[in-house]
Formats: C-alpha cells, sequence, structure tokens
C-alpha cells in the first residue's frame, strides 16, 4: 500500500472478503514499501511489488511458504482455497488486458518463497522500459519478460477470477455465478455501490 489512491477501509474490506472465503490459514500483511524503493512508487507501473520475489526481503518477513498478491481494488465474491492450491512456483492472473501486449495482470499474483529471484535481482527500471508495453512500462510486463511460462488464472469461466467488465466477463454489471474474486482496472468499487453484488460482498 503506498500514496492515497486506497484507503484504510479498502484494506480492511478486502480482509474481511478473503476471512469470509479462505478456509485454509493465512496470516493477513498490508506491505508499505522499504525506504529504498519509494521512488519506485512515485512512477507508474507498480513496481514496487517487485520486492515480493526477493529472497532478503521475504525473510525479513518470516515469509516461508507461499505469498499471494491482491490488489486493493478487488472484490471477493466466493471461495478462494481452490485458487491457492496449486504446486506452481509462480500462478498469476492471464487474459485480461486488452490493449496492453503483455498476456499478465498483477492485481492478483501466487509465489512459492524462494522461487524466481531473478525477477528482482535483475530488475532496473532501465531494464524494464525496454520490454513491450502499452502506456508505459510495468511490473507485470517485466514478471512476463522474465518467467513468460508462468502458470496463470485464466479470467473468465476457467478461474472464477474476473476483471469488470473486461475480457471474459459477460455483457452487463451482473455478477457471474461462478465468480470467486472480480478485480477493477481504473475503476474503484467504492464507486459502484449502487450495484448489489458489490454492497453484498
Amino acid at each position: 500500500k503506498w500514496g492515497n489512491k486506497f484507503s484504510d477501509e479498502h484494506v480492511a474490506k478486502l480482509c474481511e472478503g478473503v476471512r469470509r472465503n479462505l478456509k485454509q490459514p493465512f496470516e493477513w500483511r498490508v506491505f508499505r514499501p522499504e525506504a529504498r524503493d519509494v521512488h519506485l512508487t512515485k512512477m507508474p507501473g507498480c513496481f514496487a511489488r517487485l520486492r515480493m520475489f526477493d529472497p532478503e526481503w521475504q525473510a525479513r518477513n518470516f515469509i516461508n511458504d507461499r505469498l499471494v498478491n491482491i490488489d486493493l481494488d478487488t472484490v471477493i465474491t466466493g471461495p478462494l482455497d481452490s485458487l491457492f492450491d496449486r504446486d506452481d512456483q509462480l500462478v498469476i492472473m492471464q487474459g485480461a488486458n486488452v490493449a496492453n501486449p503483455c498476456p499478465f495482470n498483477g492485481a492478483l499474483i501466487m509465489l512459492r518463497a524462494g522461487a524466481h529471484p531473478e525477477v528482482w535481482r535483475d530488475f532496473n527500471v532501465d531494464a524494464a522500459s525496454k520490454v513491450p508495453f502499452y502506456s508505459f512500462p510495468d511490473d507485470q510486463g517485466w514478471i512476463h519478460h522474465k518467467v513468460p511460462d508462468a502458470a496463470g488464472w485464466h479470467v473468465g469461466q476457467a478461474s472464477g477470477v474476473y476483471v469488470y467488465q473486461k475480457r471474459g466477463w459477460p455483457s452487463g454489471t451482473a455478477l457471474p455465478d461462478d465468480a470467486r474474486l472480480v478485480t477493477f482496472v481504473n475503476n474503484d468499487p467504492e464507486k459502484l455501490m449502487h450495484l448489489d453484488w458489490i454492497r453484498e460482498h
């Protein structure tokens, strides 16, 4: 969490959504960028969250199993356990982007601790700017560059992971029956509280 785009209320609501829908034990953490990474929050592209691939950072934060990153503009709408009961080293949401040439979307990422340290080790902004991008270089493009064959949650019925009114979403505003998790791109769910399912979840 950084900047002022999302409030502590966003954090609390997302946490409660996870608690209601995840049966397996978990620890809820809110991470803010370390001082040496603050410059990464001053540019577009969410590069600061690449620190999650740093084994030293994982060790300092006592992460010894799976680390799941969920964007704060996400609404949990169904059971999550089957999404995370996977043995893959890295899983990332895929197939949501329309204009962006990157097939990955960083709104939902699961990483096994210690896996793919090269994502952080080899990262710098100059190198990331050479990877194909849409409007600006971003973390998901860099992840795809380093681990192009990463496993995925493919948006839509294949996973129950959706991006609101983007690829895989049926027409209209109604929540798909099989939706487990809905994330929003450039749209705050707090501004869509007129929709019954957003108020409910």
